[in-house]
């Protein structure tokens, strides 16, 4: 009779799951405690997260794991109502010079902005606030932003006075990517930004993509905040919508940033440079 021989790589990955088997016990226990802390983590930035507390993992065996005790992150499941401020041409309409190439290596040279509506109360048209936010493209962090009842032009130049206030001097210039909103297109706006000698970029018409990131923030923030919780009044609205960019800019990892937070990743980026 002829014993068929099994080669050493089989028998050593046969011996790995086995010994992962005994573990997966603890690492169900970690799974749900970094859930408890950050409910809109899916399988990626959890398993960065075991890792950094001494697991040797997969991010697939995660995945399984996850699929099997039912713990994968379902606080996206839901569609959206996007806000439009596009009121059609109103002012000067700008080029559009960042063409979804959205990668940077240097902190205030692309910055993307967009408006969004929030809703508390009963979700009725009454009830409804708007957010914007200025975003740095280098890092994701999130370096202005506000929240009001009224989507004026002053609305969104509150922000973007502080922005560029607080930036440092650099020895190249910053270029503002937006949709073609009305506030954007004001001239009132354009003025500042050519005052502080920025670059102005703007999407195509009816064209989101353009924006992507500005976008995949809303999104975030939404499922943060006004998707999977209530509010009572805007007030309540506003701090939690406070609370929840000091999480997302000091506490949020993200994987394209080596598993740091955005302010993280520009702290240790300055002390690379330094």
């Amino acid at each position: 009779m002829k014993i068929a021989k099994m080669a050493s790589s089989s028998y050593h990955d046969a011996l790995d799951r086995q010994y992962g088997k005994k573990d997966s016990t603890k690492i169900i226990v970690a799974i749900k405690a970094i859930r408890n802390t950050h409910a809109d983590y899916g399988y990626r930035r959890i398993t960065i997260e075991l890792k950094k507390q001494g697991f040797q993992v997969n991010h697939k065996r995660i995945l399984r794991i996850m699929r099997e005790n039912d713990l994968l992150c379902h606080a996206y499941d839901r569609n959206v109502h996007k806000y439009n401020s596009y009121k059609g041409r109103v002012g000067k309409v700008a080029p559009n010079r960042v063409n979804r190439r959205f990668s940077t290596d240097r902190p205030y040279q692309k910055v993307v902005t967009d408006v969004t509506e929030l809703r508390w109360g009963n979700n009725a048209t009454n009830k409804r606030a708007y957010f914007t936010a200025y975003i740095d493209l280098f890092n994701s962090e999130v370096l202005s932003w506000s929240l009001e009842l009224h989507p004026t032009v002053k609305f969104v130049m509150s922000p973007l006075t502080e922005l560029l206030k607080k930036r440092p001097k650099l020895d190249y210039r910053m270029t503002l990517h937006s949709d073609q909103g009305f506030q954007y297109q004001n001239s009132r706006y354009q003025a500042c930004l050519k005052e502080y000698r920025v670059f102005q970029s703007m999407s195509r018409k009816a064209t989101c993509l353009d924006n992507a990131c500005a976008e995949s923030f809303f999104h975030q923030l939404k499922v943060g905040t006004v998707h999977n919780h209530h509010y009572d009044d805007f007030q309540t609205l506003k701090q939690a919508v406070k609370d929840y960019i000091q999480y997302y800019n000091y506490h949020r990892i993200k994987t394209k940033l080596a598993g740091m937070s955005p302010v993280e990743y520009r702290i240790h980026n300055d002390q690379l440079c330094a």
